[in-house]
């Protein structure tokens, strides 16, 4: 595999930005790495980080580099800070920039497939909100979006936490329901419209703060009854031990090599 730490300057955000990814490379000469190109231009896995990390994360607390390597794919780690995945309210346009600018910028620097077919998106805790919403929101840029403990209902959680940052992100967190910012009103906006419908996963631990959050959106995805969509639970909390392991679970998931 390829790792590379790039710095670039978003237009949309008017500042300079990072992002961390990782491509296939064929090579038989790395100890222990079982290494794969599978196209010329390569499937992409978009993985997002939660609230309090950034686009180092995923490489520091797993061993995502490791999990990928036999896949051909690549994998784009941006930073987006603390937005939630938003055009913030006070702040900048960080959902634009996630996905439109951030897509075009990766391609234009490395081979990476612009087909629908060959591109997901995944994230854990917020970064899964931001995952679903990408997937949700642009279902005919992306095949496959996949949440690791998110935070998926996100009026509920701003109406429990009402602070002062949730206003700076999405402005009067009581008009979130229905709007761009709300999971529910995207999934129910994709089922009713002759989109294509990208494949779903969630997982959540039994023990995490934000599991009745996810029964929740569990339930009414399922009640839409149009998405290939696959729901797991086990023990475990909000920590890495569980998204490390169920990374692994995402990435066998994927629908890679085929047509969704």
């Amino acid at each position: 595999m390829a790792f590379i730490q790039c710095d670039f300057f978003s237009e949309v955000l008017g500042l300079s930005c990072s992002m961390n990814v990782i491509l296939p490379q064929e090579t038989s000469g790395q100890i222990g790495m079982d290494n794969r190109v599978i196209s010329k231009k390569h499937p992409t896995l978009f993985l997002l980080h939660g609230l309090s990390d950034d686009h180092t994360i995923w490489m520091r607390r797993t061993s995502i580099e490791r999990y990928v390597a036999s896949l051909g794919l690549a994998v784009v780690m941006p930073a987006v800070h603390r937005s939630f995945y938003t055009d913030m309210a006070v702040g900048y346009r960080y959902w634009t920039f996630i996905s439109e600018e951030l897509p075009a910028i990766a391609r234009s620097f490395f081979p990476l497939s612009d087909k629908r077919e060959d591109n997901f998106v995944a994230g854990l805790s917020m970064g899964g909100y931001g995952a679903f919403k990408m997937a949700l929101s642009c279902p005919d840029k992306f095949a496959a979006g996949a949440s690791l403990s998110g935070a998926l209902d996100v009026a509920n959680l701003a109406s429990i936490r009402e602070s002062g940052e949730i206003e700076n992100i999405v402005g009067d967190w009581t008009k979130i329901t229905g709007s761009n910012n709300d999971l529910f009103y995207l999934a129910e906006k994709v089922a009713e419209s002759d989109d294509p419908k990208p494949k779903l996963f969630q997982c959540v631990g039994t023990e995490d703060y934000l599991y009745g959050d996810n029964i929740r959106f569990r339930d009414f995805v399922q009640s839409l009854g149009c998405f290939d969509y696959t729901y797991e639970e086990g023990p475990g909390n909000h920590t890495w031990d569980f998204w490390d392991e169920n990374i692994k679970r995402v990435l066998e998931w994927l629908p890679l090599n085929s047509n969704v």
